[in-house]
């Protein structure tokens, strides 16, 4: 009989944890709300909700929000209740060859906080590992943070990333095979909270979320300048590939892009801090034939590999992102000039307006559905008063 009882208080006890799990899920997805929508929403009786409610203002997920000045019906307002996206933050990661950008973020996805630190290209994969490191330390450190109230971290990195996060490419020096989420265990203890991934796979999430594709969900993100690579989407999901390598164009010669990217050379003035494919960009703008001619040279030797991607995935839409994205609405008209020779039809071509953050923005996004998947994981711990990830 003891047995029983406690077979089924266990039961009983789950069953709290999943309903608090729904009430928590709810008001994340819409906040704020009273508690008779709530008992809507959730299919849950009011008295539930009520005592559910209780327990997690008490706990710090949830907050009272305040009352609408307008539209107030007579009488005493319902109590309205929020989810505290304050009670937990990510941090998104780009790691690139010349420089890192950090985002840190709220639980609901709102940018509190950015950096940007450059790195000399010739630094090794040890030093920028140290160099992430200590960026990663300041930075949390400055807004009064530590690793343990970080949720998750995403890190994009140049290169193909394997289906077990270790980077399988010789872009970055020294950094063939390294599983960089091993390297940074330390700085970060807890499994499953350091996710990397490629910085043009990160890009297309980055688009889908707060881009140039919110509104479609087959979409191919192509990175122009010293680089070529792309990022795909299918039906609203990133697209890796079995093994991480889907839309790594650079890598077949015969698409002779190795050649093009020779080709792209602008020896026009370059301002203090500004790399070439920045000059270029601005060059262009300006409207300097020069420039002109240089960006149409390596267009058109993009072209048929980009035409390749569209005859084999068919996107709704071709995002341009990278150096060259400054260019701005030329790029994609060029682009599409470029394009119509070669391809069946020219699918709607649009330029990033993300900027320097685009990668970075992906990862914060890449670790927002972590910490969301791991939500349940996160509440039992508060409610057993840890704070371990």
């Amino acid at each position: 009989m003891a047995v029983h009882d406690r077979s089924r208080g266990h039961d009983l006890a789950a069953l709290r944890d999943l309903n608090t799990s729904v009430v928590l899920g709810e008001l994340r997805r819409e906040s704020p709300q009273t508690v008779s929508r709530l008992a809507g929403t959730t299919g849950l009786s009011r008295p539930t909700v009520e005592a559910l409610v209780e327990q997690l203002v008490a706990r710090g997920w949830i907050a009272e929000a305040g009352i609408p000045t307008t539209g107030r019906a007579p009488g005493r307002p319902a109590r309205r209740f929020r989810f505290r996206a304050e009670a937990g933050h990510v941090v998104g990661v780009d790691i690139g060859l010349r420089g890192i950008v950090l985002l840190l973020a709220r639980l609901d996805g709102e940018i509190v906080a950015r950096a940007r630190h450059d790195i000399a290209p010739e630094s090794t994969g040890a030093e920028r590992i140290e160099l992430l490191r200590g960026h990663l330390r300041r930075f949390l450190a400055g807004r009064g943070l530590g690793p343990h109230d970080v949720w998750s971290l995403g890190i994009g990195v140049p290169g193909m990333v394997g289906e077990t996060g270790r980077i399988r490419s010789v872009i970055v020096p020294d950094w063939t095979d390294l599983d960089l989420a091993r390297r940074l265990a330390d700085d970060f203890p807890g499994t499953g909270r350091i996710l990397v991934e490629n910085d043009v796979n990160l890009a297309v999430l980055a688009e889908h979320w707060r881009g140039a594709a919110r509104l479609a969900d087959d979409v191919a993100c192509v990175l122009l300048g010293p680089r070529i690579s792309c990022g795909l989407m299918i039906d609203g999901r990133l697209h890796r590939g079995r093994r991480g390598g889907a839309g790594e164009l650079g890598v077949l010669p015969q698409l002779g892009l190795e050649q093009v990217k020779k080709g792209f050379v602008w020896a026009g003035e370059r301002l203090p801090g500004e790399s070439s494919t920045g000059a270029l960009a601005r060059a262009v703008r300006a409207g300097e034939p020069g420039a002109l001619d240089v960006l149409d040279r390596f267009l058109a030797g993009v072209a048929p590999a980009v035409a390749a991607l569209v005859l084999a995935l068919d996107p709704e839409l071709v995002v341009l992102t990278g150096s060259l994205a400054a260019v701005g609405d030329p790029l994609a008209s060029q682009l599409s000039t470029h394009l119509g020779p070669l391809t069946l039809h020219v699918p709607h071509i649009a330029v990033s307006t993300l900027g320097r953050e685009g990668v970075a923005l992906g990862a914060v996004r890449r670790a927002l559905d972590a910490a969301e998947a791991r939500l349940p994981e996160r509440y039992g711990a508060t409610r057993s008063g840890t704070n371990d990830a």
